[in-house]
């Protein structure tokens, strides 16, 4: 049986050995200790962890001081370090990451991609999933998939240039009734809450923020700031999602 021209047996054992792999869900053995589960995955690939320690030393120092602790006991950042020292235990080639900090706490997503910015200088190529388009940001290149296609696909910053219009946070006292006001204005072309603010669009980007202003203290908001902003990956998910076109300000059916 072959799959595009590869043995099944003989090719895929050998790409096993150059893909190193970490699901969003933790599934490394709970029974074990910190020190066994990397132990058991290294043999799989009849190797040590003595072998390639020096690629995972700077992840794994971080939980070796609880090496005969149980996985199951771990917190979730030490599981996430646990996992991607166990895939990177056999030195791979590629490393896939499926949603690697879902569900991690701010800090531990910080300390994760200071990691993978240290495994990319030692020639790793990491291709990662990720709902945070703040993590999207710090890649080579991005995809921006929805239902199963693919949106764009270019660098980060390639990405944000075309974007193509002025953007504009706008802040107020009641988001809620803000966000409602913001897509009735004539203007508009999307409005987005991001955080306290609105992140706001116009078909015509010779309306001026004072129009803006103007418009909503006449709908009786208070404490209103509008200020010009740069467009994130996030803003430029939401432009391909709304569905409008780009040119003609109409919905696309």
């Amino acid at each position: 049986m072959t799959v595009q021209g590869l043995d099944t047996v003989k090719d895929f054992a050998k790409l096993r050995k150059i893909l190193g792999y970490m699901p969003g869900r933790f599934s490394l053995y709970q029974d074990l200790t910190v020190e066994e589960n990397l132990k058991f995955f290294a043999g799989i690939f009849n190797t040590t962890p003595e072998a390639n320690y020096d690629l995972v030393k700077d992840i794994y120092s971080h939980i070796e001081p609880f090496k005969n602790r149980k996985a199951g006991k771990l917190s979730g950042g030490m599981k996430q370090k646990l996992a991607l020292s166990c895939a990177l235990i056999h030195k791979p080639e590629v490393l896939i990451l499926d949603e690697p900090t879902t569900g991690v706490d701010a800090v531990s997503r910080i300390e994760f991609w200071e990691m993978l910015a240290k495994l990319r200088q030692n020639g790793i190529t990491i291709v990662v999933s990720t709902p945070y388009m703040d993590e999207a940001s710090r890649c080579d290149r991005v995809a921006l998939i929805q239902n199963g296609s693919i949106m764009d696909i270019e660098t980060p910053e390639a990405i944000r240039k075309k974007f193509g219009r002025a953007l504009w946070a706008v802040k107020a006292d009641d988001i809620h009734r803000l966000l409602g006001d913001l897509r009735q204005f004539k203007a508009t072309r999307t409005a987005f809450p991001f955080g306290e603010h609105i992140h706001l669009s116009l078909f015509d980007d010779s309306v001026k923020p004072d129009e803006i202003g103007s418009y909503l203290q006449a709908s009786g908001h208070g404490n209103v700031h509008i200020s010009k902003i740069e467009p994130s990956i996030e803003d430029c998910f939401m432009e391909l999602m709304s569905g409008k076109d780009r040119t003609s300000g109409k919905k696309i059916e």
